[in-house]
């Protein structure tokens, strides 16, 4: 038996990366999957990878009509909504405070924060609330507990996720909703690849030296792969972690260790 046998499941961001990854795994686990992200061909070529039930809907998670929308296909194509992995997010261009265009940090805030926002209320609204059940499990970054220079707008739309986590757990749980937040650090993924060769070209490193450097701070000496991010989602969206709600679950190798 799989994990989320005949479970429906709306993962965002789920063209590429991490979501791709996800969605492989939950399928594998017996999930019905609702695929959302901007990019169409980019979901089909990850259906095309998945023998499950799959329902493709391309999502601009920052429109309330396409979210509204995406939900309302999914409960129509499946009935009901028992999942929801707010993986969609916009890394964002490195800029300075006192540079900071409007438009870079609006647009971040729009897609890492609001989108969330928009996910979970439509989910509610839909589906959850009148099945008094479900689980939610928001994506927020070690950047949003430590801060990193010239990134802002990406740190303080993270670390809005941990408190919408937190005030969305209260409100939903005594209608039987779990909400949740994992904090990955590195993943080793073409977006660290690229951060890491311009923090190299930045500061006159090598990669190789750049990537020792940043492995050495972590108690497991290893970046995480999508694979083991995707996981630790899986046991907080999954009936496993029926009691856990309201929690920022981080899965960083070892940098950050909560006390």
């Amino acid at each position: 038996m799989g994990r989320m046998d005949d479970k429906v499941v709306i993962i965002t961001g789920s063209g590429s990366g991490l979501g791709r990854v996800m969605a492989q795994l939950f399928a594998r686990e017996g999930a019905k999957l609702v695929l959302a992200a901007r990019r169409k061909e980019q979901l089909e070529e990850t259906a095309a990878l998945i023998d499950s039930d799959v329902l493709v809907v391309p999502t601009d998670v920052t429109r309330e009509d396409d979210v509204a929308g995406m939900v309302t296909q999914a409960v129509e194509r499946y009935g009901h909504i028992d999942a929801l992995l707010n993986n969609a997010a916009k890394p964002s261009t490195d800029v300075n405070i006192w540079e900071q265009p409007l438009s870079v940090w609006n647009e971040t805030i729009a897609v890492n924060l609001t989108g969330p926002m928009l996910c979970i209320r439509e989910v509610t609204r839909q589906s959850m609330l009148e099945r008094r059940r479900g689980s939610i499990v928001n994506f927020s970054s070690t950047a949003g507990n430590t801060g990193i220079p010239k990134k802002s707008q990406y740190c303080v739309s993270k670390s809005g996720v941990r408190m919408l986590t937190n005030v969305a757990a209260q409100e939903l749980g005594p209608y039987g909703i779990r909400v949740n937040c994992l904090v990955p650090g590195f993943i080793q993924t073409d977006v660290l690849t690229n951060h890491l060769t311009k923090v190299a070209a930045d500061r006159g490193m090598t990669f190789d030296a750049v990537v020792e450097e940043s492995v050495a701070g972590l108690a497991l000496r290893r970046i995480p792969q999508p694979e083991d991010t995707a996981e630790a989602a899986l046991f907080l969206a999954s009936d496993e972690s029926r009691v856990i709600t309201g929690q920022a679950l981080i899965a960083d190798a070892g940098r950050i260790m909560a006390t």
